[in-house]
């Protein structure tokens, strides 16, 4: 078993720059670090969470989460399920 790494996670819409573990959801990272990021279903399918990844890399445990090709191609992410790999930067919601 791997130590987990401390990461950093910031949320540009908040101005609030986290502590992320790599063995540990994205959603849950910013919520301990007093995020008001939205959430319902903690699982991949209600995309509440839906944010957008601007610096940085995370992974998934699920072979699929709820986006579709397009969305993540344009980097965007579900935190409840997104595990940081590296300082992340995220956004919340869709951007225009």
């Amino acid at each position: 078993m791997t130590t987990p790494t401390l990461l950093t996670a910031i949320s540009e819409t908040e101005d609030l720059q986290v502590d992320a573990y790599s063995n540990e959801p994205l959603l849950t990272a910013l919520e301990m670090g007093g995020s008001n990021w939205p959430s319902s279903c903690r699982n991949g399918s209600c995309r509440t969470c839906v944010g957008q990844l601007t610096q940085g890399e995370v992974r998934y445990e699920m072979d699929w989460p709820g986006l579709t090709a397009e969305e993540k191609a344009e980097g965007y992410i579900l935190p409840c399920v997104a595990f940081p790999c590296t300082p992340v930067r995220v956004r919340q919601g869709y951007t225009a």
